[in-house]
């Protein structure tokens, strides 16, 4: 796989030699079972993947690089590269400048642009509408383009199978960059809807099976279909794909829901049924892939917590989140300073999109067991330091030093 130049103020040596060693042993990635990090009175399990996927890599390199490729000029991100406030702050300190918040908010009108500006595009990718306003200024957009290739994947799935006459279904969260993108692309070559969850996919059903008639449609779905979409026609023929950062488990029951729908409509079987749905595969990348996988291999150690680092705002993150909630007490922060001491948190409660402060959240018992992961878009360091920050409050700890060592002995 391609190498990226990435700061190293976001690697970490104790993650970069359990990465390695992972490796070695496990080239063909079917071993999901987690990393021990035995400091003693502390016990961390690290999931078997985490961390910086191949896209937010490739995003840090162009985005970098085009700072020091264009020194003088003004640089802007269209809006946050990825979902990790610590590299976005760290752009903006050397000089880049947001267009638009996360939501699409603008910050910086596009007529105060010039042709002579630099536009990078964010990893999540852009709406076809965007990138006209900054060509038609004299920006090209394929330049610094640091969309990530597997949100491409899904662009071109959708084109396929808009060729060939059916409408994309898309899985993902309508004001997420990538699902504004994957809308505006999808949508420029056929009728296109977005369902945010099963909620929104057993509605849509309805109008498929005529359950509900298809005049309420417009209102029901509001902002969420593509210009001129017609409920009776558009949903007779329909594929799936997703915010690449979805969680698996859903997007899956929601293609078969929706396949089911279509089978119930129109008497299909197993030989006919791509008359009506289109079969589309998976089209979640192979990062969020891994990274719930590990997940799910982590839950398999009894622990008394899970810590999951990352931004609160990371899509990927989030699904992670919820899925050592259904196991354990679990805390969602950005960095080890939301770690105050060993008897106070703060954590974000994503749901309700709070910040919340928790006292004595660590068990007093040892050997104390605590479940790690990070999001695709957390850098390494920042694992590293949460964990530097749990080991100082056990004081017969091993130190992190001691720990690395091990895993680069051969």
């Amino acid at each position: 796989m391609k190498q990226f130049n990435v700061p190293i103020i976001y690697r970490s040596p104790l993650i970069a030699a359990v990465k390695n060693k992972r490796r070695q042993q496990d080239k063909m990635k079917k071993d999901f079972s987690p990393t021990l990090l035995d400091f003693g009175p502390l016990q961390i399990y690290l999931a078997r993947h985490f961390g910086f996927c191949y896209g937010v890599e490739n995003a840090i390199d162009i985005a970098f690089r085009t700072v020091d490729e264009n020194p003088g000029k003004r640089i802007f991100l269209l809006s946050e590269m990825i979902h990790n406030p610590q590299v976005n702050a760290d752009l903006q300190q050397r000089g880049v400048q947001f267009l638009q918040d996360t939501y699409g908010k603008q910050l910086v009108p596009f007529d105060a642009l010039t042709k002579d500006d630099v536009v990078i595009i964010p990893a999540f990718g852009t709406t076809l509408a965007i990138e006209k306003k900054l060509n038609n200024i004299g920006i090209p957009t394929e330049k610094y383009n640091t969309t990530c290739p597997f949100v491409e994947k899904v662009w071109n799935r959708s084109e396929q199978i808009a060729a060939k006459k059916y409408s994309v279904i898309v899985h993902g969260k309508p004001s997420h960059e990538e699902t504004r993108a994957t809308f505006s692309h999808a949508a420029s070559h056929t009728p296109t809807v977005v369902v945010n969850d099963m909620k929104d996919a057993v509605e849509l059903s309805k109008y498929i099976t005529g359950e509900k008639d298809t005049s309420l449609f417009n209102e029901e779905f509001k902002g969420k279909y593509s210009d001129g979409f017609n409920a009776d026609k558009d949903l007779q023929r329909i594929g799936v794909v997703n915010q690449t950062t979805m969680l698996a488990s859903d997007t899956q029951a929601i293609a078969d829901f929706l396949k089911q729908a279509m089978t119930q409509k129109y008497q299909l079987t197993e030989n006919n049924i791509s008359e009506r749905f289109a079969d589309t595969r998976d089209t979640l990348c192979y990062a969020t892939n891994d990274n719930q996988t590990a997940v799910y291999g982590l839950l398999e150690t009894a622990a008394d917590l899970a810590i999951v680092v990352g931004g609160y705002n990371s899509s990927n993150t989030s699904h992670l989140v919820e899925l050592c909630e259904e196991k354990l007490p679990t805390y969602f922060i950005n960095s080890e300073e939301k770690i105050i001491s060993e008897k106070e948190i703060l954590h974000c409660d994503f749901h309700n999109k709070l910040e919340l402060r928790t006292f004595d959240f660590l068990p007093k018992k040892e050997p104390l067991k605590i479940l790690m992961t990070s999001g695709a878009s957390c850098p390494d360091a920042l694992v590293e330091g949460v964990i530097n920050k749990l080991v100082s409050f056990f004081p017969a700890a091993k130190n992190v030093e001691e720990i690395a060592k091990t895993f680069t002995e051969l």
